[in-house]
């Protein structure tokens, strides 16, 4: 059982680890500027989107305090919105900083006891997600988009009406698209990780010790 509490605080690690990365890995958003023509659509200007941009991700980390400030214009229902979603990326945040502490201190002792299968346990469990993301996407991302919102929010404020809410036009549903695929890999990629390590501790266990 308490091998098990440790492959889901590693997962539960891995899972939050890749999305805060993936949130604020601003290169990916600056490459599809280009990528998906954001300026074309939108009408603004590099600059500008970049500001907008960016003033969004300073906003979502755990450490700011304040108001949101776009340099366009944005509703009531939209700062609420955005409100929601700093409340989501600051409890995201503090849940990649709990479940590392506590999968470093209790991995640290378990491997001291030489415990190793946890690695194997988390490996497995962080398949779960992707596996059931990836065919929610494959099968039809609009749709696996639409529910992903209507089950993180208590409201419809994420529905923009870009006359009232601009900034939804230099965050077309592409870029997310991106982004859950870049968790994904980041996840698949830590599951192979899990996997080899618990598959090298395992090796080095049965080889014979030459004194």
């Amino acid at each position: 059982m308490k091998r098990i509490l440790l492959s889901f605080f590693l997962t539960i690690f891995l899972i939050s680890a890749a999305a805060v990365f993936t949130l604020n890995f601003r290169p990916l958003y600056y490459h599809d500027i280009s990528s998906l023509g954001i300026e074309e659509i939108s009408g603004y200007s590099e600059r500008t989107i970049r500001e907008n941009y960016d003033a969004l991700i300073d906003y979502n980390s755990i450490f700011h305090r304040g108001s949101l400030n776009l340099t366009l214009p944005m509703s009531e229902e939209g700062r609420i919105h955005f409100e929601d979603v700093k409340k989501i990326f600051d409890i995201l945040q503090i849940l990649c900083l709990i479940s590392l502490v506590v999968s470093f201190f209790w991995g640290r002792y378990a491997l001291k006891q030489k415990e190793w299968k946890f690695f194997r346990d988390a490996s497995i469990l962080s398949l779960l997600l992707p596996t059931i993301a990836g065919a929610l996407i494959a099968a039809n991302w609009d749709k696996a988009f639409v529910l992903f919102h209507e089950v993180m929010f208590s409201n419809d404020y994420w529905l923009f009406d870009e006359r009232t809410d601009p900034v939804i036009k230099i965050l077309p549903d592409g870029f997310f698209l991106h982004c859950a695929l870049c968790i994904i890999i980041l996840i698949l990629l830590g599951s192979l990780c899990f996997a080899l390590i618990y598959r090298f501790r395992r090796k080095r266990s049965r080889s014979p010790r030459i004194r």
